[in-house]
């Protein structure tokens, strides 16, 4: 019987979870949940993500992420205000897009866990992913011992993918013109 890496669990079980978690999303739009993925994955433009304050009020930041088993995985600082805020209320928006024409992205919402990363496993693979390395000065500032990290992972239950490749066709053009 084949395990997962992560764990005990019998490999068919975890991959029969990760269909059904995939299954369960709600997915809106014109866009396959198949290209939504693959955008996801390709994808290295931190996620934008939505939340409430203790105090009822909307909060926003960003967070690098990889997309694997159908979450989003993200890394910050256990002291980051948004760790108190997602300890509270657990319910997210979310939206990765790119910042240049022709727009195309994914936008959802979904709820988000915490867990502490005692070996900031999360954060190396997402510096790795972003920067090519854990060893720049970003990285091995994030790194110090002193910095305890915890892990981010968005469950989606909703996602909207959009691509505005052909109907700014035109545009692309022109600007390049």
């Amino acid at each position: 019987m084949f395990t997962s890496p992560h764990g005990n669990e019998p490999l068919g079980t975890i991959l029969y979870s990760v269909e059904a978690l995939i299954l369960a999303m709600n997915v809106r739009g014109d866009i396959p949940l198949a290209d939504i993925e693959q955008f996801l994955e390709r994808a290295t433009i931190p996620v934008r993500v939505a939340c409430r304050t203790p105090r009822d009020e909307l909060w926003m930041l960003s967070l690098w992420f990889v997309y694997r088993d159908g979450r989003l995985h993200c890394a910050t600082a256990k002291s980051a205000a948004v760790v108190r805020y997602l300890e509270k209320d657990e319910h997210v928006a979310f939206e990765v897009s790119t910042n240049d024409p022709p727009y195309r992205g994914v936008r959802g919402n979904g709820t988000a866990t915490i867990t502490d990363d005692p070996d900031k496993t999360q954060l190396r693979e997402l510096l790795t992913r972003y920067l090519g390395s854990t060893e720049t000065p970003l990285g091995q500032r994030l790194l110090s011992e002193e910095r305890v990290e915890v892990s981010i992972v968005i469950d989606p239950t909703r996602v909207y993918g959009w691509d505005f490749t052909e109907r700014m066709r035109g545009r692309s053009e022109q600007s390049s013109a």
